[in-house]
């Protein structure tokens, strides 16, 4: 069977397409200019500009920039009109001065209140009183803004150095394919005021999970938990997705770099960017967890061994709605033909 496209052996048809096209995807502006630079072709420039009311300077700078494009009419929309040189504002040093003061005194005081307690001394300076928003654009050109935090010190009274590190965020939208991502998080159970956590694994796009029982989150424990995931994963994962808890630095972070894998980091009071773990959280909780509670705290050893078989369970029977009712173990093998080798190991 052929197969022959709508414009075959019609010369010229695919031309005449591409600027239907692009017409579509011109701005309005533009294509009312062109519609004036095109008057103008046909009934001349006194008339174009008695019609539209366009002197003949700007009909001849539009035809100029028309034809350095092309014929593009995406070069006839309109630019931005900001001035090249702008002009800096101008404070007076001791309205900048007497801001900053009443910020030191009173730390963090915003603009709102700022107005109001300098308008007796701007009286009194024979200063005017600047508008509130003028007041917060103040604020924000100082290289500090103004700002001041209260200082912290260690156990021996020093002032502890403020280090602030850009953490990687997860993108937004991003897709990843099986193995490829896993998203850790901990679950925390409190009884008698005695606490025990248990921190989760899953990979996003096969739904295949991991968890362990931990007397406490301290890094040493989630450290161990993660060389353990690794060592049972068929392939190392590229990315790590966790919240910023503590848990998952010092040796934790420590394990990740000497795997050489990535780090992503979710938003503060954002589990949303963590959804595939905190689901898995509430069906290991609701399915598992609430049953064996008693082992969590009285018996941690039976408690992890009764866990890793729920997650042959899990892993290897249980349908998955999103995976076409799969198991994870029969959807991995689908795509990840690899994970055979290490059937007998999982």
């Amino acid at each position: 069977m052929q197969v022959q496209h709508v414009g075959y052996r019609i010369r010229g048809f695919y031309r005449v397409a591409g600027l239907g096209h692009r017409w579509e995807m011109t701005p309005k502006d533009a294509q009312e200019r062109l519609r004036i630079v095109q008057f103008w072709d046909k009934h001349g420039l006194v008339a174009a500009c008695d019609a539209f009311g366009v002197s003949r300077r700007t009909l001849y700078r539009w035809r100029a920039a028309l034809k350095a494009e092309g014929g593009n009419p995406a070069a006839l929309a309109s630019q931005s009109s900001a001035p090249k040189r702008r002009r800096s504002p101008k404070t007076d040093p001791r309205l900048v001065a007497e801001i900053r003061r009443l910020r030191t005194l009173h730390p963090n005081l915003g603009k709102d209140k700022l107005h109001v307690l300098l308008r007796p001394w701007c009286a009194e300076k024979g200063i005017a009183l600047p508008s509130v928003s003028t007041l917060g654009r103040i604020i924000a050109r100082a290289p500090d803004k103004m700002r001041h935090s209260p200082a912290r010190l260690d156990a021996r009274g020093r002032a502890k150095p403020v280090r602030r590190s850009r953490k990687p965020r997860k993108p937004k939208g991003v897709a990843t394919t099986a193995l490829q991502c896993l998203a850790v998080d901990t679950i925390e159970r409190v009884r008698d005021g005695l606490k025990r956590y248990l921190v989760t694994f899953i990979d996003p796009a096969s739904a295949f999970a991991l968890a362990v029982a931990l007397p406490s989150k301290a890094t040493r424990h989630t450290q161990a938990a993660l060389a353990a995931v690794l060592d049972l994963l068929p392939q190392k994962p590229q990315v790590l997705l966790s919240d910023n808890g503590s848990e998952f630095e010092a040796g934790f972070a420590q394990t990740l770099t000497e795997q050489q894998i990535a780090r992503w980091y979710t938003y503060p009071k954002t589990p949303k960017m963590n959804a595939h773990a905190e689901r898995f959280n509430r069906t290991i909780q609701e399915s598992f967890v609430d049953y064996h509670e008693d082992l969590l705290f009285t018996d941690l050893a039976r408690f992890n061994q009764k866990l890793a078989e729920w997650l042959v369970f899990y892993n290897a029977e249980r349908p998955h709605h999103r995976l076409g009712q799969q198991p994870p173990l029969s959807f991995l093998l689908q795509h990840q033909p690899q994970c055979q080798r290490w059937w007998t190991h999982t």
